[in-house]
């Protein structure tokens, strides 16, 4: 018998979304969503970045309601606001909630005066009149090893690929405060690694009384959480790294030696067309600096394949870009028109295009991330234990382990790799052997 309301929440696309989704079943629960009365009820946290990702949002759609013919559907997150009436038309959808409503309960106690026509169903305000970004509480991050803390949201810059400003709305950030407090409490309540999430975060206090930049939070949280061991950022964009962040990065090693970066392309026209703010140079200046000053660091990236009026010559640019960074965690897309946004209206590649270059992009990246754990074999490392017999090392790199329970800090030595992950010994038990 459950002891709790019967919410699922399926999550698709960024660590925000998976963030707020606890946000979500929480309030919704509250709201007596999924109680005893109302039965189940499955909320799918959508994503827009990429028409697929919209493809894989209306599937799982369809998958909730042949699985559960009885439960209340839900449709939100970033898809939902952008896209409404798309799933408001499915007959398996009960409620539309765009991004905003959807961490509040009092949007889940309306549900029951939800239509049932597509225009009833939604229930999507104007995400560009939101001016505030709640520092919502989370005890804990259901079956994850390390919390996620949203410390912003939105985003004002028009990169002319991105619909996700029309999704989340413009750039407002968490009180640092509030982050610091937040950040604490999941400490008290045992995690031993906290991860800052948001849509755009190097914008982060743009909007704050004084305008503080990402790296006095990154400091004020280490400062005044001492006993958190490990603080990690979810993405970047390199060029809005300010001095604060830098120093942080170079002189604290409770900073997680990773970060993942928004470079999209390795062609300055490309990047122009994009209407990103930094240049290729930029990026390989950015990559060498950061790896002088902290010389384990490791690099992700996001980069995008066969945008419109990409060259072959344009795209062996990004190709050479995985070298010249020293990128070894790609995510790599495959350019996907989004309606509305100046690059759908450009002259656009064949789509087998762009995922063939995507395929080679994504090869080589292989090829970097290979040598990344050849280099790291004989090596120790700290693991945080993510699920049994599985961690992360402070760069990231999946690991695999036999001991540790979920949450614990183990050390290791790197006694091999896979090709995929790392094998490791702890270093108590390799010492026994020995």
């Amino acid at each position: 018998m459950s002891n709790g309301p019967d919410i699922e929440v399926i999550s698709f696309g960024c660590r925000l979304n998976t963030y707020e989704a606890e946000v979500m079943k929480r309030e919704a629960g509250e709201a007596g969503l999924g109680n005893a009365a109302n039965g189940k009820a499955i909320i799918i946290n959508t994503c827009a970045v990429t028409a697929e990702a919209v493809r894989q949002a209306r599937q799982a759609v369809r998958r909730a309601r042949r699985d559960n013919p009885q439960a209340r559907i839900v449709v939100t997150g970033c898809a939902a606001q952008t896209e409404s009436e798309t799933f408001a038309r499915m007959e398996e959808v009960d409620a539309v909630i765009g991004n905003d409503d959807k961490l509040k309960a009092e949007t889940y106690r309306r549900l029951p005066d939800f239509g049932v026509s597509a225009e009833e169903k939604i229930r999507v305000n104007d995400i560009m009149s939101i001016t505030e970004t709640a520092g919502h509480m989370v005890d804990a991050i259901e079956g994850r090893a390390r919390a996620i803390v949203q410390v912003q949201n939105g985003c004002d810059h028009r990169c002319t690929f991105c619909i996700i400003p029309f999704g989340r709305g413009n750039s407002r950030s968490v009180p640092m405060g509030a982050a610091v407090d937040q950040v604490r409490k999941l400490v008290a309540g045992g995690y031993r690694e906290v991860v800052l999430s948001g849509v755009d975060m190097t914008s982060w206090g743009a909007d704050l009384p004084g305008q503080p930049r990402l790296g006095a939070l990154v400091q004020s949280i280490l400062r005044h959480v001492p006993d958190l061991p490990r603080l990690r950022l979810s993405s970047i964009d390199s060029i809005e790294a300010d001095e604060a962040l830098i120093e942080a990065m170079s002189s604290e090693q409770r900073f997680m030696p990773h970060l993942h970066l928004s470079l999209q392309a390795g062609d300055d026209m490309i990047l122009k067309r994009m209407k990103r703010r930094h240049s290729r140079q930029n990026a390989i200046d950015f990559c060498s600096e950061m790896r002088r000053k902290r010389p384990d660091i490791v690099y992700g990236a996001d980069i995008i394949a066969g945008f419109p009026t990409e060259t072959e010559t344009m795209f062996e640019n990004s190709l050479r870009l995985v070298e010249e960074c020293g990128l070894t965690h790609l995510h790599v897309f495959p350019f996907s028109p989004r309606k509305g946004t100046p690059a759908a209206r450009m002259p656009q590649l064949p789509k087998a295009v762009g995922k063939e270059r995507a395929a080679r992009l994504r090869a080589v990246g292989n090829l970097a991330y290979a040598e990344h754990l050849k280099r790291l074999v004989g090596t120790r490392q700290n693991i945080l234990i993510e699920r049994e017999g599985l961690g992360r090392s402070e760069d990231f790199t999946l690991t695999e382990i036999a001991l540790g329970q979920p949450g614990e800090i183990v050390e290791v030595t790197i006694t091999g790799e896979t090709g995929e992950r790392l094998l490791a010994t702890p270093v108590a038990a390799a010492a026994v052997a020995a």
